[in-house]
């Protein structure tokens, strides 16, 4: 008797959680044409708890996605826009010198704009290394540490970044260590030229987002704490750690695929993502299991920015996905 409770209970829990992100998704498309699989990304990227990489040429709605999912979600939202002289006290904050009405002089710590729910640091790669660096303690532990002061964030708190194509000018490559800190890097492409006209049309009436709250922070926090409940059999937990491992050529068992075309493979965090964000995606599908699916459709988006392909592949003209998607179809299940 209690088992079925239980089972009914999750049942009412997993449409509830369904219907959220249908109504999400709803207020998003008064905004955002097309990009479901950009949208659907980002969704679940922010219910596991992760940060998310947002690539694209200028103009493909990536800034608009994220401005709009802010308002969505009704969250504190800050925008940092980096640029090559930003520096780490821009976005962190620092310790300054106050006067108070006695004259007297006191060190006040002044915040910076990472002190939000919802970040957007836009073109994160036109900042310095330096500045980028800032991020790395923020995104991974959700404190930053001033001086001999740490602050912890409220949660939920995420960072969602856009970045340009690394060709294009006046931009930096990100350090491995903060790529590694995204627990997604999403492609924003071209739009079609009905995707182009929808957009054209929508912004001739408006420039602004018009889409309205549909949640709050307390209901992300119970979202994700359904999420964690999902169940996850070890079969399902041993594929997604042997196609992480089979992304590193220098391992005794490395797949065939990763000695060709792979230079660097990806780190723990990768296997830890894949499972802790498939279990986001088997609720969105109305499953209270993940599927070996739910890791296969996650592997690109997870393993793109975490391991780097080398010279052979390269001359095959082969992309990052096409090497995943090779290294899926020689790694059984």
């Amino acid at each position: 008797m209690e088992n079925n409770i239980t089972t009914m209970q999750n049942g009412e829990k997993i449409k509830q959680f369904s219907r959220a992100i249908a109504r999400i998704k709803a207020e998003l498309r008064k905004d955002v044409v097309g990009k479901e699989d950009v949208v659907d990304g980002v969704l679940i990227a922010i219910i596991a708890g992760g940060n998310v990489l947002l690539e694209g040429v200028p103009g493909v709605g990536k800034t608009r996605l994220v401005r709009s999912l802010g308002k969505t979600l009704s969250l504190p939202f800050s925008r940092i826009q980096f640029t090559p002289d930003l520096m780490p006290a821009d976005v962190t904050g620092a310790n300054i010198i106050e006067k108070d009405e006695n004259g007297k002089l006191n060190t006040v710590f002044k915040r910076g704009p990472i002190f939000a729910s919802l970040v957007l640091a836009d073109e994160i790669n036109r900042a310095t290394p330096k500045t980028q660096s800032a991020m790395l303690e923020v995104m991974q532990e959700h404190k930053i540490t001033v001086g001999n002061t740490t602050y912890k964030l409220r949660e939920p708190f995420f960072v969602l970044a856009t970045e340009n194509p690394i060709e294009q000018d006046g931009t930096y490559p990100l350090p491995e260590a903060q790529m590694d800190r995204f627990v997604f890097k999403l492609i924003m492409e071209y739009p079609t030229d009905e995707e182009l006209f929808d957009i054209v049309k929508m912004t001739q009436v408006t420039m602004d987002e018009s889409a309205e709250a549909v949640i709050d922070g307390s209901t992300i926090m119970e979202m994700r704490a359904l999420a964690a409940s999902v169940p996850v059999l070890d079969e399902i937990v041993q594929y997604a750690i042997r196609l992480v491992s089979g992304t590193h050529p220098e391992l005794e068992k490395a797949s065939d695929t990763a000695k060709k075309y792979i230079k660097n493979g990806a780190s723990p965090r990768a296997a830890q993502a894949l499972i802790t964000c498939a279990k986001v995606r088997a609720l969105i599908n109305g499953n209270y299991n993940v599927s070996y699916e739910d890791i296969e459709a996650l592997a690109r988006p997870v393993l793109r920015h975490r391991l780097k392909i080398n010279y052979n592949a390269v001359n095959d003209r082969l992309t990052v996905d096409d090497v995943i998607g090779m290294l899926m179809k020689e790694i059984k299940r």
